[in-house]
């Protein structure tokens, strides 16, 4: 049977009973045990998260949304809007080899599906499991596609006639599109994020029957993906393609390996000599092979590092990933500080919404400034960047915030167990994972309206797959438990955090 290695089981929440007649004694004595148990579960939920996967998840994403912000290079002249991009600039190359930290989000996600998929197979009777638990997957994958899906429907509802009313309102058409196309851009992170969940409890069986040796052979397939786009015919690179799902699965599946425990020995030394050992190999394959320097994508290069992934994307995270191992028992340490804490579980739980508004905040205050006001963004490192990021960054940061406070309730809202049959949830998958892939390749476009796979179409795909969830436990009459009975914890707040 999955468990979750290095994750203690937690408390058990105690009911209070309804007293008898005249049983006040019996009334405080049992609101006393029950204040005294969620005192205790809570100290529990504490002690058994795993803080170095929330660091990692939490410090990634925050890196994500820093670099999208400093990375345009706006203008506006004539009624064009002309975007570039700041780490084009000479040398800066260098700076995306630590900024790029997508694998690290992975690799938290993989450890975190882990921890949840262990958590659902430790309490099999909630929502409907057997003994076995073999009926929770599909219990647990429509759980997290819930919490996938969710954040996302604000941004819709937003969008869709945003770009219709800006231009009504006389706004020149060229930035509208642009603005509309860059909202749902980076919501491909969440499409493959769908697929990966999808395939978790597949990954983990593989690992629980491999060990991690099933590693090897994912990678190479990258690899060989790899070969045959840059080498094997004219016209290959589509081929690459593949490598969206070699390259992150595989990543994602170091993530399942580290919450399972077969990293455990990969510590000080051992870890720093991995993560040497990956930027020699990135190092040699950009200066040998195919590959740019920059691991982000660059306008006018003819090669992308993300677009789609290469292998050398691997040995950056060989390199990111033994950092941070060596780094763990500071990181642990840092973030057992109660502070510290508090604020990473309130990031945690509000994660996909600063992912998801982080882009729409730029377009609000680019717009005001750069399309209003005439500003244009100082050349990267120069003076005038320096004196205008730091205002720059606060301004988003307020924007965001406000985004967050007011859209973060549907993500940070108490979840609810999910008693769907996995024939909805297969098909939920696939809706919700087609409707964000639309909108990642189209975004919210006026002229894409009337598009099959425009944001309309894409909209109601997405709402077709959050309403299958909801529909499935009506069907099958399933009244679900209070959150802190499946997890034991305050809501939001999850062993191995990240739901998402």
């Amino acid at each position: 049977m999955l468990t979750a290695p290095d994750i203690p089981a937690r408390p058990q929440t105690v009911s209070s009973a309804r007293p008898a007649a005249g049983g006040t004694r019996t009334s405080v004595a049992t609101a006393g045990l029950a204040r005294t148990s969620a005192a205790a579960q809570s100290a529990g939920t504490a002690r058994s998260r795993d803080r170095f996967v929330d660091v990692l998840r939490v410090s990634a994403i925050v890196l994500v949304v820093v670099q999208h912000w400093l990375m345009p290079a706006l203008s506006y002249d004539d009624g064009v809007l002309v975007a570039g991009n700041a780490l084009a600039t000479p040398g800066a190359w260098v700076v995306t080899w630590v900024s790029q930290v997508m694998p690290l989000v992975f690799f938290a996600g993989g450890a975190a599906a882990l921890y949840s998929l262990g958590r659902r197979r430790r309490h099999p009777h909630s929502a409907g499991g057997r003994e076995d638990g073999t009926e929770r997957q599909p219990h647990w994958l429509a759980d997290r596609l819930r919490r996938l899906a969710l954040p996302v429907i604000p941004l819709i509802a937003v969008w869709l006639p945003l770009p219709h009313l800006l231009l009504a309102l006389g706004m020149p058409a060229q930035p509208v599109d642009l603005a509309s196309r860059l909202a749902g851009r980076l919501l491909w992170f969440l499409a493959l994020y769908v697929l990966v969940t999808a395939l978790t409890p597949v990954l983990a069986r593989l690992h629980r029957r491999f060990g991690g040796a099933e590693l090897l052979p994912m990678a190479t397939t990258a690899v060989v993906v790899d070969t045959l786009r840059f080498g094997a015919f004219d016209g290959a690179e589509p081929i690459g393609y593949l490598n969206i799902l070699a390259v992150w699965a595989t990543v994602y599946q170091l993530g399942i390996a580290y919450a399972a425990g077969s990293l455990g020995r990969l510590r000080g030394r051992r870890a720093l000599t991995v993560s040497a050992v990956g930027l020699a190999v990135a190092a040699i394959a950009v200066a040998l092979g195919p590959y740019p320097a920059s691991m982000i994508g660059m306008p006018g290069e003819p090669v992308s590092n993300m677009n789609p992934p290469t292998a050398v994307l691997l040995a950056i995270t060989a390199f990111q990933l033994g950092l941070a191992l060596a780094c763990r028992p500071v990181i642990e340490a840092w973030a057992a500080n109660r502070p510290v804490a508090r604020g990473i579980d309130y990031l945690s739980g509000r994660l996909m919404t600063i992912y998801v508004w982080h882009m729409p905040a730029l377009v609000l205050v680019a717009g005001v400034a750069v399309v209003g006001r005439g500003w244009a963004t100082p050349e990267l490192l120069s003076e005038d960047w320096r004196s205008a990021m730091p205002i720059w960054l606060a301004t988003l940061t307020v924007v965001l915030s406000v985004f967050v406070r007011v859209f973060g309730r549907i993500e940070s809202r108490p979840g609810r167990a999910t008693g769907a049959g996995s024939w909805r949830v297969r098909a939920s998958s696939v809706s919700i994972g087609l409707g964000l892939l639309a909108l990642t390749i189209n975004g919210f476009a006026p002229s894409m309206a009337t598009h099959p796979a425009g944001p309309v179409g894409a909209a109601l795909a997405i709402a077709l797959g959050v309403a299958l969830l909801r529909t499935s436990r009506r069907v099958l009459g399933i009244t679900p438990p209070p959150r802190s009975q499946l997890t034991g914890s305050p809501d939001g707040a999850e062993e191995g955090k990240v739901e998402a």
